[in-house]
């Protein structure tokens, strides 16, 4: 086992398996892995951003054409808006052997960002309790 410290008083326990070993510890748990990520995108060249929206949004061969109205007003005026209908969680996992993704959802917002500022400032002010 390696040990390594997590801040705040917390320790991490990190396992080292083999492959064998971590097929047995499966059996008896779930086979399910919840993944967070969490990115700060720039927008660096908005048209571009929107008319690639536009793009995917007038591609979408499922979504009904008064949706896709709707969609394509909406990435007009919100940047966050066209970068939701961009990224795809598939994407993210595609190629990654041995899983299926099995339910995704996300979202984004237009942020404040600081690079100068701690990454997990916010999420240790929000799990404090």
């Amino acid at each position: 086992m390696l040990r390594a410290g997590a801040g705040r008083g917390e320790e991490v326990v990190f396992r080292r398996l083999t492959l064998r070993g971590m097929s047995d510890d499966m059996s008896e748990e779930t086979r399910h892995v919840r993944v967070r990520v969490e990115m700060v995108l720039e927008i660096t060249e908005p048209d571009e951003l929107i008319r690639a929206a536009w793009a995917r949004i007038e591609n979408d061969e499922l979504m009904p054409q008064e949706e896709r109205d709707q969609a394509a007003q909406a990435v007009s005026r919100d940047e966050a808006e066209a970068v939701a209908y961009l990224i795809d969680p598939l994407d993210l996992v595609g190629g990654v052997p041995g899983v299926v993704l099995a339910q995704a959802s996300w979202s984004s917002e237009l942020a404040e960002y600081d690079p100068d500022a701690a990454w997990d400032e916010e999420e240790e002010d929000d799990d404090v309790d």
